[in-house]
């Protein structure tokens, strides 16, 4: 058995994963700003020059409104990160609990029912569900979050429901069943606390989907509604680089990458040190 501390080391001694991480933390300290009032403000204010140049004024320039590009591009850190904590929080725990009962009671009517359902959800194309899903409560409350939560739990599900599968063969597991421990207890205090390893993954992963399925959304017109994201940016770039100003979308498309590109790199490294094969070098 590999050690925590093992893990963490080897986690430490990818650079590329760390310099994932510094990217991440980075955009975590700018949506913080936004969060405290600090940044991004101003992002809805429209009393600028149309398409004007960056400057002093407006480091990105501004967009068709007259509004602050730099602005609103900061202020979409603040979207991103609460649509892709919410999701990936919300999304991997609905899988890891799901997936725990499945593979507790494997090969029963409940297994069966959770992996139907999974197959189910799986079998549909992927966005045109989240679109819909979306669509159809659009205007209500956390409407896109909803949607993607409904879909994204199935990854998270089938890999818990592998390893607790696993996990209930093991002693430490037989010992607290044979001494009348609930099953629930059980689960939640000695099975699931070994499947940390695999929800940290599946967070850092389902982040990344949130972000691109948000921008998807938006750009089509269902993501956010009540206040601006890169999504938004992109859509509203199309008119303007047809107009020959590509600030907008520069702006919303650098930040997007550099975020995604950071969370990639992190989420490699996370599945380098926890990978088994490479435990066992």
């Amino acid at each position: 058995m590999v050690s925590d501390l093992h893990y963490w080391s080897r986690l430490k001694n990818n650079r590329a994963g760390l310099a994932g991480l510094i990217i991440v933390v980075s955009f975590f300290l700018l949506a913080v700003g936004v969060w405290a009032g600090l940044l991004g403000q101003g992002w809805s204010a429209a009393g600028g020059e149309r398409w004007a140049p960056p400057g002093a004024e407006a480091w990105f320039g501004t967009n068709l409104l007259g509004q602050d590009i730099f602005q609103r591009s900061v202020f979409s850190v603040r979207t991103a990160f609460e649509i892709g904590l919410i999701v990936s929080i919300l999304s991997t725990a609905l899988g890891a609990a799901l997936g725990a009962i499945a593979g507790w009671y494997g090969k029963s009517w409940v297994d069966g029912t959770v992996l139907w359902l999974a197959g189910v959800l799986d079998s549909i194309p992927f966005y045109l569900f989240v679109a819909a899903v979306a669509f159809a409560l659009q205007g209500k409350p956390w409407a896109m979050q909803i949607a993607m939560i409904a879909t994204f739990w199935t990854a998270t599900g089938r890999l818990v429901r592998a390893e607790v599968m696993k996990l209930k063969t093991r002693e430490f597991v037989l010992s607290a069943r044979a001494i009348g421990l609930p099953d629930l207890l059980i689960l939640s205090r000695h099975v699931l606390p070994n499947t940390l390893h695999i929800l940290l993954i599946q967070i850092s992963i389902t982040f990344v989907a949130a972000i691109k399925t948000e921008v998807i959304l938006s750009f089509l017109g269902l993501g956010v509604q009540d206040g601006v994201s890169w999504g938004l940016m992109l859509a509203e770039s199309t008119q303007e680089v047809l107009a020959g100003h590509f600030n907008n979308f520069l702006a919303a498309s650098i930040m997007l990458f550099a975020l995604l590109m950071g969370f990639n790199l992190f989420s490699d490294a996370l599945q380098d040190a926890f990978d088994p094969k490479q435990a066992a070098l």
